[in-house]
């Protein structure tokens, strides 16, 4: 599979919906295929909060497979033979893009908490002079879970004659008031870090590594199903020689330590703020009267919606609302409600009615 990892830069900048501007950004962007002479047959993916660009095969940094190589690759449910698959680094992730561990070119300074507010919409408009700068005209299919399929949804709605499919996986139309209070719990744990210096904590030499492990492991809860937990873990004693933490009895605990301990060396607290708020934020709606028919009133794009049913975090329910929608404006869409032993994680791994209908779906 042909892998390029590039990094774009837009001297033009661009203003955000929060109404702050960046005079100039740098996306990091990972490719996989090749692109057809007339351009046709590439796919956009989008990744969820802690993604990066790294969305099949091993990272350059440091081996681990790509967030969804289970399904972009050669004969895969994203078939890299065929398609030319661009998956970049969002706006304000700490994996190259520009965000808030980046240097404002203005005060020659880190940002840090300084970073602008982004949103769902500043990514898909930014992804779009992405579009423009690779030469393409319109995306076969723009796809992903979770937050990633928030920008899927808002890529329909925002640029109808730039896509042609779009795939909405394990995501909701907004966040819940639960999904809001589960984000804020995380954000207040990094907020109270004695390291994290108001969000300075860069230009203090500190990193609020407790916080964020703290963070991580709340999230990764949500990011699993009861059912899938009690197999893995049920109530099993941690073997004393394989702890990573003195104080941990169960294997449950020593696993969101070993998940948080991770995390919390390779992310950044800033970016998991604004990560989470551009999730908390999200509702294309709310320009429409609240009412998401009228905000898909103009998609051309077929739809496909995906719902796992042990996702407590995005239930099916927030995919129906987006199908039922759909319906009411006469979009052509379908949706699919799978089992998915993971939870919400489901989306990110394969089984074969996930790949059928998204290979299915790609070549409608």
């Amino acid at each position: 599979m042909k892998t390029e990892t590039t990094n774009y830069h837009f001297n033009s900048g661009i203003t955000l919906e929060s109404g702050e501007s960046l005079s100039a950004f740098d996306l990091v962007v990972e490719t996989y295929g090749e692109l057809n002479a007339d351009k046709s047959n590439a796919i956009l993916v989008c990744h969820a909060f802690s993604g990066s660009h790294n969305a099949a095969g091993e990272s350059d940094t440091d081996g681990k497979l790509g967030w969804w190589d289970e399904i972009v690759g050669p004969n895969k449910a994203i078939d890299t033979n065929k398609f030319f698959v661009v998956s970049p680094n969002n706006l304000g992730s700490c994996f190259g893009s520009t965000g808030p561990t980046s240097i404002c070119p203005k005060t020659n300074e880190i940002y840090g908490k300084d970073f602008p507010d982004i949103s769902v919409l500043d990514w898909v408009n930014s992804q779009e002079m992405l579009l423009n700068k690779l030469g393409i005209s319109s995306w076969a299919c723009v796809l992903g879970g979770s937050l990633g399929g928030m920008q899927a949804l808002q890529w329909a709605i925002t640029y109808p004659d730039k896509i042609k499919r779009a795939g909405v996986i394990a995501a909701a139309a907004k966040a819940s008031s639960q999904n809001i209070a589960l984000n804020e719990v995380s954000r207040e744990s990094i907020r109270k870090d004695i390291n994290f210096y108001e969000g300075d904590y860069l230009k203090k030499g500190a990193f609020p590594k407790s916080g964020l492990k703290a963070a991580r492991m709340l999230a990764h809860i949500t990011y699993l199903s009861e059912d899938n937990m009690n197999k893995r873990f049920g109530r099993r004693m941690q073997d004393a020689d394989s702890k990573v933490d003195e104080s941990v009895d169960y294997q449950v605990e020593n696993y969101l330590q070993y998940k948080g301990q991770k995390f919390s060396e390779t992310f950044d607290a800033n970016t998991y703020i604004l990560m989470t708020k551009a999730m908390d934020g999200f509702d294309p709606a709310k320009d429409f009267n609240n009412k998401l028919e009228e905000a898909l009133k103009n998609v051309k794009a077929k739809l496909l919606i995906i719902g796992f049913k042990t996702d407590w975090l995005f239930p099916p329910e927030r995919g129906k609302e987006i199908q039922l929608a759909a319906m009411q404006s006469e979009i052509s869409s379908s949706y699919l409600e799978l089992d998915g032993k993971q939870g919400h994680d489901s989306f990110l791994f394969k089984s074969k009615r996930y790949e059928d209908n998204i290979k299915a779906f790609l070549s409608s």
